[in-house]
């Protein structure tokens, strides 16, 4: 579905990717890992438009490099940051709404679905978001990107700073992502939940991809662990 070619992105003069190229495939959860600073977030930035890049960006087979951030959301590509970007004056169901691409279109996601995945968002549906918990809005967020019904959904540290009960529930989020045939490229730091969700991984350092493999044969690679990923 995704696939990514000899990526570059820049932050003005700074050269930050360095010709990156991987793959997601449908229903596939893929883990990109990496210490900060490595380029996995410009490598979802560089995806959705966000961040200077060249390179080559297949949709489905149809190149959207170049594409303004909307454009790339609606050929599909659900995007969800680490910055937790909810509108704090809007309530929880609000914001869910606004996730829809286009009102009143129905997708393969609801508003009673999310509130399945999530239960504690069906208690504080007239909530404004913004005196939430960052758990609540963790869950807001990846849920409200739900509602824009997408085939590949990039999450950036979906797990940072939760607590474990939270961090849990998000792994069961992933799963019902891909058992509905969602495809998942998971930014993530924790390699506990990386590797038991994801169907493959990728290693990224100083901006270029170190390693591609199944989490079984990252496990296996005592070189890879120590060299890039842990501190």
């Amino acid at each position: 579905m995704l696939k990514i070619d000899k990526l570059h992105a820049f932050y003005g003069k700074s050269h930050v990717l360095h010709g990156v190229s991987m793959n997601v495939e449908q229903g596939e959860i893929v883990a990109l890992l990496g210490r900060n600073g490595s380029g996995r977030s410009t490598t979802a930035k560089a995806i959705m438009g966000l961040v200077d890049a060249k390179g080559s960006l297949l949709w489905k087979g149809l190149q959207f490099m170049g594409k303004k951030t909307y454009e790339i959301a609606h050929l599909g590509l659900g995007y969800v940051p680490e910055s937790r970007d909810v509108f704090p004056k809007l309530t929880v169901e609000q914001n869910l709404l606004l996730g829809q691409k286009r009102s009143g279109q129905s997708g393969r996601w609801s508003l009673d679905d999310m509130y399945t995945l999530f239960p504690r968002l069906k208690e504080r549906q007239h909530t404004e978001a913004g005196v939430m918990s960052g758990g609540e809005q963790q869950m807001l967020t990846l849920c409200r990107t739900l509602m824009g019904d997408p085939d590949l959904v990039i999450i950036d540290e979906p797990t940072e700073g939760l607590a474990p009960k939270i961090v849990e529930l998000v792994g069961q989020y992933l799963q019902t992502l891909k058992a509905r045939g969602v495809s998942v490229l998971l930014i993530e730091q924790k390699l506990t939940i990386a590797m038991d969700v994801s169907d493959r991984c990728y290693v990224m350092g100083h901006g270029s991809v170190v390693f591609e493999g199944t989490p079984a044969e990252l496990r296996q690679n005592t070189y890879i662990r120590k060299e890039w990923l842990e501190v």
